[in-house]
Formats: structure tokens, C-alpha cells, sequence
């Protein structure tokens, strides 16, 4: 899976929600991508699963440049007001409703079982919003996998629960190392953290060829 946005921009009537961004994903990868309060991370992740058309330049799925195709293949995780679950919820009924919209059985030995097999079935009961942050992603990361079309995982800006990285980090790598894209969508501080390339949101994060690199020699 290749996922290549080329300037994408977002402009409503209130102004610009996204800057024009260019980044590019494959499969097995994963990409840091940081930018400052109010740069567009959620408009972002939306156009990036196809879940928001750009005002401005193109998302493409390998050849494939239609929503209905990023959408069966790109989940959003933890996005604010989208995808981030009610935080008064209790865990069981996160999972149950996690299982369920990815076509699993969600019934309550199901949950017990999903629960267990992570080792918080002592939670279920708790509130969502009070588990730990490293547990946080990593349950919300497990259940946006689950859908058997899901190839690639936007985590929308998982630093907001916390500034250390180490608390979403390993999750996101741990998904790449088995073969999915992913992409995070972060704050600098909380990327400059983390000894790895960064790209940034309103910027052309693609590398392009030259005359004298492999790719651009005749």
C-alpha cells in the first residue's frame, strides 16, 4: 500500500483549516508528521482516510484517487470530536463498540476476552477516560486494526493526553513493524522527542529525485 497526498489544503468560510501538505506512506512504514496548535491536524487525518475532500490537491491509494477507497483502508484513531470515544464511558462498552464496527463479535465474552488477552480485564469497568495513556492508544490502536480492509492508521494527535511520545510511540511501531502505514499526527515538542526524521503539517515533506540521485539519473 503506497498513500501519496499532494498538496492537500482545507479552506472553509472561516479561513484555512489546512495548509497545503504533501507526504507520502507506504506500507510497513511509519511517518511523524508535527504541526503547532490550530495547523489542521484532524482536517488532516479526515482528508487523509477520505473522510474530508481537500479544497485544494489529491490523495492517492496506490492508483486509486477515490474517497470510498480510502475510507475501506485508512482508520482514524483517537480523533477529537470523530473518532475519540466518550470519555465517561466505561472500557467494556468502548471495546464492545470497537469490536462491533469492525464486524466482530462484541458480545460480552468477547469483550472478556479481548480484555484478558491485554491483560486489563481488571478495568473494564473504568471509566475510559481514566485509563493510562500508553494503554489509552494502544487499546484504540488494537480495535482500529480489526476491520479485515483497514491497511493504514492516522493516530490524531495522541500527545494531547501527554507530552512524552514514549506513551504512543511503541504502539504506532509496533502496527508498522506489521506491515500496515501509519502516521501520527503530533505537536514539535512532542516530536523533536523523538530521534527520527519528522515531517511537518503546510509543508512539501516529499523527496524529490535529482539529476544526480539514482532515481533521477538517465
Amino acid at each position: 500500500m503506497h498513500i501519496v497526498a499532494s498538496n492537500v489544503a482545507v479552506t472553509r468560510a472561516a479561513g484555512r483549516m489546512l495548509a497545503p501538505t504533501s507526504l507520502e506512506v507506504r506500507s510497513g512504514e511509519l511517518l511523524v508528521v508535527a504541526g503547532d496548535p490550530h495547523d489542521g491536524h484532524t482536517a488532516l487525518a479526515l482528508v487523509l482516510s477520505g473522510r474530508m475532500r481537500p479544497g485544494e490537491g489529491t490523495v492517492h491509494l496506490d492508483d486509486d484517487r477515490s474517497p470510498a477507497a480510502l475510507r475501506r483502508a485508512v482508520s482514524v484513531v483517537d480523533a477529537p470530536g470523530v473518532t475519540e470515544p466518550d470519555g465517561a464511558v466505561p472500557l467494556h462498552d468502548v471495546i464492545a463498540e470497537g469490536l462491533s464496527l469492525a464486524g466482530r463479535r462484541s458480545g460480552r465474552r468477547s469483550v472478556r476476552t479481548w480484555l484478558h488477552e491485554r491483560g486489563i480485564a481488571d478495568r473494564a469497568k473504568d471509566r475510559f477516560e481514566h485509563l493510562p495513556h500508553p494503554e489509552r492508544t494502544r487499546v484504540l490502536v488494537d480495535l482500529a486494526r480489526l476491520p479485515r480492509t483497514t491497511g493504514a492508521l492516522v493516530l490524531d494527535s495522541p500527545d494531547r493526553h501527554g507530552t512524552d511520545p514514549t506513551a504512543w510511540h511503541p504502539a504506532a511501531a509496533e502496527q508498522a513493524q506489521r506491515g500496515l502505514a501509519v502516521i501520527v499526527l503530533c505537536a514539535p515538542h512532542s516530536a523533536e522527542r523523538l530521534d527520527i526524521p519528522v515531517a511537518r503539517i503546510g509543508a512539501d515533506n516529499i523527496p524529490r529525485s535529482t539529476p544526480d540521485s539514482p532515481e533521477g539519473a538517465a
